[in-house]
């Protein structure tokens, strides 16, 4: 999803399980830079607002280190995909699939993300 900028109060909703769940404002996103969200049950997700203002969210924990951090991850493309890498081990996740791009075995977690 791609917003204008200029788009105040709106509220950032992750689709899980048991329908939409407000997470944010959109406000709290800014491009290229990463906000954890805590879920109801425990986990949590990775925010991220691309300089077009595409919206991406993944699961928060780092599958090779463990820690919830891949919100602190720095942003980037590689051959036109948007990734993040992690802070710890630097792998790269890809911000649409989920998928490590530096082994496709592992991946984390996508969750459709909309603005209400």
């Amino acid at each position: 999803m791609t917003l204008a900028p200029e788009t105040t109060d709106l509220k950032i909703e992750l689709q899980l399980e048991n329908g939409w769940f407000t997470v944010c404002e959109l406000s709290r996103l800014l491009p290229g830079r990463g906000v954890a969200a805590l879920l109801p049950d425990g986990r949590q997700a990775a925010l991220f607002r691309d300089r077009s203002g595409k919206l991406y969210a993944i699961d928060n924990r780092d599958p090779f280190g463990g820690a919830a951090v891949l919100s602190r991850g720095l942003t980037g493309t590689h051959q036109g995909r948007p990734f993040v890498a992690s802070p710890l081990l630097k792998q790269r996740f890809d911000l649409e699939t989920g998928v490590c791009l530096d082994d496709e075995s592992v991946r984390v977690a996508t969750y459709e993300v909309r603005v209400a």
